[in-house]
């Protein structure tokens, strides 16, 4: 099996256990796995629209607050999980607009679907796909957003070229995901686990941001960024000593970014 689909069934396979287990809010968010015990997820219950049923605490940060969604847009979701950030998308396009969600586990789809159906809406639609093959025709949407996703990718050009098809001219995105600073150790880099928690698959904030600008996207810029802490008793476990002081000095890490760009007009 190649290593984009070994990454792909192990993802799969994380996030059906967190919908059978069934523990909405549960505060084990993308940097969570057996070697590594930490939560990137910020706090969702103030905002409008939002369903306790839906928050996995599966993301890095808030992008609804940051992506400028107006009255009666066409919202895509990229990796929807349960529902939590189209159910707020949902607050504020209205009656008019639409939210779809995206995502490629089918259980994640189905408690989606069951958390829809309770709340009534009509202009909500969750569809099973990958979000490197968007189930959504070209320049349909107006807003894009998605939530420590894109990480878990390996072909992110793939991704944004993707976004960059379904957006409508003059379209724009908020995406928050996990990025490194520094050179991250071999070990790290290579650990399935990690991977599936949002570690391993990062890339630099500079690289990232580059990926953004090669897809033809412009007014890019970051809206937000956290250095995400974790706790040294996690860390030891996956480090040599020598790269246990290289940590400890700052010399790499994660960072959750929130980053927004457009789709120009022409």
């Amino acid at each position: 099996m190649k290593q984009a689909q070994k990454i792909k069934q192990a993802i799969q396979e994380k996030y059906a256990t967190i919908v059978e287990q069934d523990k909405p809010d549960s505060n084990c968010g993308c940097g969570c796995s057996d070697n590594l015990e930490s939560s990137f997820s910020q706090d969702y219950s103030k905002l409008a629209g939002y369903n306790p049923s839906a928050n996995f605490a599966l993301g890095c940060g808030l992008p609804t607050e940051f992506v400028q969604i107006k009255k009666g847009d066409t919202v895509l979701d990229l990796g929807s999980g349960a529902g939590n950030d189209v159910f707020v998308a949902r607050a504020l396009v209205g009656e008019t607009g639409r939210v779809i969600g995206v995502d490629m586990t089918t259980k994640m789809i189905e408690k989606a679907r069951e958390n829809a159906a309770k709340l009534g809406h009509q202009n909500i639609e969750f569809k099973l796909g990958e979000i490197e093959n968007l189930p959504v025709s070209d320049e349909t949407v107006d807003v894009v957003v998605s939530n420590c996703v894109i990480n878990l990718v390996p072909n992110k050009e793939k991704v944004f070229a993707e976004i960059f098809r379904a957006l409508k001219k003059g379209g724009h995105f908020s995406i928050s995901d996990v990025t490194t600073t520094g050179k991250l150790p071999e070990g790290i880099l290579n650990d399935m686990q990690l991977y599936v928690g949002c570690v391993a698959g990062a890339i630099s904030k500079e690289d990232y941001l580059q990926t953004i600008k090669k897809s033809g996207f412009e007014n890019i810029r970051l809206q937000q960024e956290r250095k995400n802490e974790f706790p040294e008793t996690a860390v030891k476990k996956l480090l040599s000593e020598e790269n246990f002081n290289r940590y400890q000095k700052g010399e790499f890490g994660l960072l959750s970014v929130t980053v927004y760009a457009e789709k120009p007009v022409f």
